[in-house]
């Protein structure tokens, strides 16, 4: 038990030593709201105090005068009126600083997760993120604040009260001692008993947000598929589980209060019973005892609430070291303390043997070994799953190759050793479901170049054949776009993002399936924009149309995540039982006959672009 305590103790301690820099800019405040609590504390035991001359002079010996008889009660009134505006401003006070102090954690902890990698959110869903780092800060704040207010001005209040109790019996004193210490024993126990349903009711809560996000995210596919009455169900076993805990947790805390309900009220009786016989006896007076009992009284009323209070202190204990565990977890992917700066990409980039996997033990990528050279294009092709994402994934570092075997090298430098921004820099992405903030074009478009120009954002949208349909929009550049880029359509979307990686002129642009989602108008068109995007530049591409394919400058083929052959198309082609040449046959020909029918379905298509284009460009209908 006292290895326990002693832990307790320690957590205490580490806690608001954690919480300490984010106090530290407001100190003098927050100083002042606790210089505030010691009179706060100290006024219930000046009230306690003034009722002995009052019943010794004014009641019991009844030789006062009328002038005695009305000062204490004025005084009584007065030093209240005086506790509360002090009141008054100790909550104002705490409010400013909890608000700037939780204000302060969520950046901290918002910047944190601007930097944490993709494995972390692959294995978390929205509504962990929310209830880790929102609901948590605002919750490790509050209740720190309002422990420290209420630790405070109860310590002021509890020594002056002890010391009134002294002051009056220092044999009633010491029965009140003795009760106050088997009171607090209890409490000791709790944090024990509630942590582990604690923990349990966050991850639920966060289930709750995870279920509300996707109802709002996918309130289309819901409705679609007539799901509405599954996921009532689904979200009524989480209320239920939720329930069971909130009960769970009442069974471990709430016998608490009424615990201390009991055990300050023997505590009262023994005083008071003792008390009646040391007045009998002439050892004690009247005043003396009504004083005594003011005191004890006003020391135990709030010992009677302590559990309820504990309860919301150990929560706010808990939600700061689940905070700071976030705080200081190291992301993985990371600068290395000599990582140098990459200027810029003369050579090539190589993959030298790479060997990748998402779970330990399930290999996605087995020795992967290519090299790039500048301005080149590859496209990797193969069947689903076998790794192609996960490739181009590697090179701006979203996951990390792991071993000292191998690893991609730039000019012959290992990324791993190269910062993480000078990296990224470099790169433009264009993924198969790109995410468009909030906001307008202009801003989704500038995320490519914070400092970009008008001239420049309209250079970019014409490369990414937008600029008819920016003019027939009222608001142009500023138009907003709605959540996710919900009022537009999937071909807008692609080339807003195209437009966004164009304005970024990365010397390496990735291309993830950028064209798959989109019915044949858009990807003709943005097809288009691709191809402007691709010159001068080293791409990696990963896509199903024959033309971006076929004029690579190398085709690499990806099978159960091994490169199995590279080469051009018609060096891939001539090979008899190719693994490429069978790709080509099943998903891009019907049959070994049909080149010079998809070169006349390119030179089509050609023939139709513009037109397709100036159709595409225009807004959509209501």
């Amino acid at each position: 038990m006292k290895i326990k305590e002693k832990i307790n103790s320690l957590l205490f301690v580490k806690n608001y030593r954690r919480m300490w820099p984010f106090v530290k800019p407001y100190w003098f405040r927050a100083l002042v709201a606790m210089l505030l609590c010691f009179p706060v504390g100290s006024m219930d035991a000046v009230i306690a105090w003034s009722l002995r001359p009052y019943m010794d002079v004014v009641l019991v010996k009844d030789t006062a005068s009328s002038s005695q008889a009305w000062w204490v009660p004025a005084f009584i009134v007065g030093f209240t009126i005086v506790q509360g505006i002090l009141t008054y401003a100790v909550t104002y006070l705490n409010t400013w600083l909890g608000t700037h102090i939780s204000n302060d954690l969520k950046q901290a902890l918002f910047n944190k997760l601007l930097v944490f990698e993709a494995a972390f959110f692959d294995s978390r869903n929205s509504g962990f993120v929310v209830q880790r780092f929102n609901n948590d800060a605002e919750q490790a704040c509050s209740g720190l604040l309002d422990n420290v207010r209420l630790f405070v001005s109860r310590f002021f209040s509890s020594i002056s009260l002890i010391f009134v109790l002294f002051y009056n019996s220092w044999q009633l004193s010491i029965i009140a001692v003795v009760i106050l210490g088997a009171t607090f024993y209890p409490v000791t126990r709790i944090r024990n008993m509630i942590k582990s349903v604690m923990r349990q009711s966050v991850n639920v809560f966060s289930k709750t947000i995870t279920m509300m996000n996707e109802t709002y995210a996918g309130n289309r596919t819901i409705t679609a598929y007539n799901y509405q009455e599954k996921q009532k169900d689904k979200f009524s076993d989480v209320m239920k589980e939720l329930f069971r805990l909130r009960i769970k947790m009442t069974q471990r805390t709430a016998w608490l209060t009424p615990m201390m309900h009991i055990t300050t009220s023997l505590g009262v009786a023994a005083a008071i019973g003792y008390g009646s016989h040391l007045i009998i006896s002439g050892t004690l007076s009247t005043g003396a005892f009504v004083s005594f009992i003011t005191a004890l009284l006003l020391l135990y009323n709030p010992l009677k609430h302590i559990g309820n209070q504990f309860n919301k202190v150990q929560f706010s204990f808990m939600a700061v070291e689940r905070c700071f565990s976030l705080l200081e977890r190291i992301p993985p992917i990371h600068d290395k303390e000599n990582a140098v700066e990459l200027k810029e990409i003369k050579d090539s980039i190589e993959f030298r043997n790479v060997n990748f996997s998402y779970t330990k033990g399930v290999p996605v990528l087995k020795k992967i070994n290519l090299n790039v050279k500048v301005g080149q294009s590859i496209a990797l092709v193969g069947n689903s799953g076998g790794g192609k994402s996960t490739i181009v994934s590697l090179i701006p570092r979203f996951y990390e190759v792991r071993g000292k075997r191998g690893g991609i090298f730039i000019d012959g430098i290992d990324i791993r050793n190269i910062t993480l921004e000078s990296l990224r820099d470099k790169m433009a992405v264009v993924f198969q479901d790109n995410f468009l903030f909030d906001g307008t074009i202009r801003e989704n478009v500038m995320i490519g170049k914070p400092d970009a120009t008008d001239e420049e954002i309209l250079n970019a949208l014409d490369m990414a054949y937008l600029t008819d349909f920016i003019k027939s929009q009222k608001d142009g550049l500023d138009t907003r776009i709605g959540e996710r880029g919900v009022l537009l359509s999937g071909g807008q979307k692609q080339r807003v993002a195209i437009a966004r990686a164009f304005i970024k002129n990365a010397p390496i642009i990735i291309l993830d399936e950028a064209t798959s989602a989109l019915d044949n108008k858009s990807e003709v068109v943005v097809q288009k924009a691709i191809e402007n995007l691709m010159k001068n530049r080293t791409v990696f591409v990963i896509a199903h149309r024959l033309s971006t394919i076929r004029n690579a400058d190398r085709i690499v083929v990806i099978n159960e995540g091994e490169i199995v052959e590279t080469g051009t198309h018609d060096e891939l082609m001539a090979i008899d039982s190719g693994v490429y040449r069978a790709l080509y046959n099943t998903q891009f020909q019907k049959g070994l006959t049909t080149t010079k029918t998809e070169q006349a379905k390119e030179a089509e298509d050609e023939e139709q672009n513009e037109q397709q284009i100036e159709n595409l460009s225009k807004p959509m209908p209501d």
